[in-house]
């Protein structure tokens, strides 16, 4: 699997296999591996494990829409030995996204929502988009040659940005407005402003309606704030909340019990620690007896906002392997979903970053060529800020996710390398 997942978070995924979109994902199983099961996975987390790179760590990998073998090691904390699990607590982060992008699918599905739809039909704000003219200098624009659809949402190809990657003038035009990623921690964290978001989604969506674009919506990918303010979307479209809409439409029907935007209390036993990657070791920025997350956020952030447990994520990748549908309750079309994990992007749109030669669905990347480690084309998935990773490749009928809490600066080791014995896992 080609998972070079850069700076931040990531995996990735692309458009069904020709002659495959026609078949059940499952119809084309491999065969399990002959060497004992997923050895190479275990033996990838116990070495991060035992050099005290984390402390623990969690794999669910299954079949089709077989039920998973979980794999564990390690404990909740370095200062805390209990043992992690399949029902261990781990912060999503950025694996929020695809969840937000089915959501929208699903609207999609209900006519309340068209996938090339301007979304000033519903936040006016962004009736008449600026560009910025020159990024690195100023905040002067001139008029956008595009609306913003829905489309460019899923796709990060609405020309937003974001603090965590975005520079000059317009980084600090979000800072001042509070257009932040959801709190990761009560303590500032190196290289990212600490002020107050927005206090409501409402609120972001119409504060970052007055600021001007990196791009051209639909020029370029570049990573950004749109699966927050496509929340404020599926709100608008649905006459929900959506926090409501998820769990009522997701999260209820797919039995997942232990996904929330806050965590709460009394679950905190179960909630492990993040920890940041220094120079000089592994330092904790968010204690698991002491998190953020049990606090009330400032909104639902659809964007990276979710806490869930690998027994529950992985009922989500099950139902994305089920093109739908998961232990007979089907919460979306099979073509809704088949769309939602393919190529959302324009051929003439610049691919770029961690997502150069690659493709980009309903808030997950979309493998587009067959990576080294054996990743099949098709394959739909993302990862999180703090070294988790999850993915569906419907091609070789496999799901997978990975999960440690720890943030670096650069590359991911824990998720390049969980990838990789995945797929050396599945020898024939």
């Amino acid at each position: 699997m080609t998972i070079n997942l850069d700076r931040r978070h990531f995996l990735g995924a692309s458009t069904l296999a020709a002659g495959f979109a026609g078949l059940p994902s499952y119809a084309r199983m491999p065969l399990a591996p002959k060497v004992q099961p997923w050895n190479p996975v275990l033996a990838s987390m116990q070495g991060f494990v035992a050099k005290k790179y984390v402390p623990g760590a969690v794999a669910a990998i299954g079949y089709g829409t077989q039920a998973p073998e979980f794999l564990s090691t390690g404990a909740l904390a370095f200062d805390n030995p209990a043992a992690v699990s399949a029902d261990t607590l781990f912060r999503c982060y950025s694996m929020t996204k695809p969840v937000t992008g089915m959501a929208a699918m699903m609207l999609i599905e209900d006519g309340r929502l068209k996938l090339d739809q301007n979304i000033a039909d519903f936040i006016p704000g962004f009736a008449n988009p600026k560009v910025l003219t020159d990024p690195e200098k100023s905040l002067e624009s001139r008029p956008s040659r595009a609306p913003i659809t829905v489309r460019n949402l899923l796709t990060h190809t609405a020309g937003l940005g974001y603090t965590i990657v975005t520079k000059g003038p317009l980084l600090e035009a979000y800072v001042k407005l509070g257009i932040t990623p959801a709190a990761a921690s009560r303590k500032p964290l190196p290289g990212q402003p600490n002020v107050p978001t927005a206090p409501s989604l409402a609120e972001f969506a119409e504060r970052l309606a007055t600021l001007p674009l990196i791009a051209d919506p639909g020029v370029k990918w570049s990573y950004s704030v749109s699966l927050d303010l496509l929340g404020r979307i599926i709100e608008l479209a649905s006459g929900q909340p959506f926090d409501h809409f998820l769990h009522e439409r997701i999260f209820a029907p797919l039995g997942m019990t232990s996904t929330w935007f806050q965590v709460p209390e009394s679950q905190m036993k179960r909630l492990t620690t993040n920890y940041f990657q220094a120079p000089f070791g592994a330092f904790p920025i968010d204690p698991g007896n002491d998190s953020v997350y049990f606090d009330r956020p400032a909104f639902p952030f659809g964007g990276a906002g979710l806490v869930s447990s690998p027994r529950d994520y992985d009922r989500f990748l099950a139902m994305l392997m089920g093109e739908g549908a998961l232990g007979g309750k089907r919460i979306m079309k099979r073509e809704t979903a088949r769309l939602a994990m393919s190529n959302l992007v324009h051929p003439d749109t610049k691919m770029e970053s961690f997502v150069k030669g690659q493709g980009f669905g309903a808030g997950g990347r979309v493998t587009i060529a067959t990576g080294p480690s054996g990743e099949g084309i098709g394959t739909f998935g993302w990862g999180g800020a703090a070294s988790t990773i999850a993915w569906a490749d419907r091609t070789r009928g496999i799901r997978a996710s990975g999960w440690s809490q720890i943030m670096t600066m650069g590359e991911q080791p824990f998720t390049v390398d969980f990838g990789k014995a995945v797929y050396a896992s599945m020898v024939s």
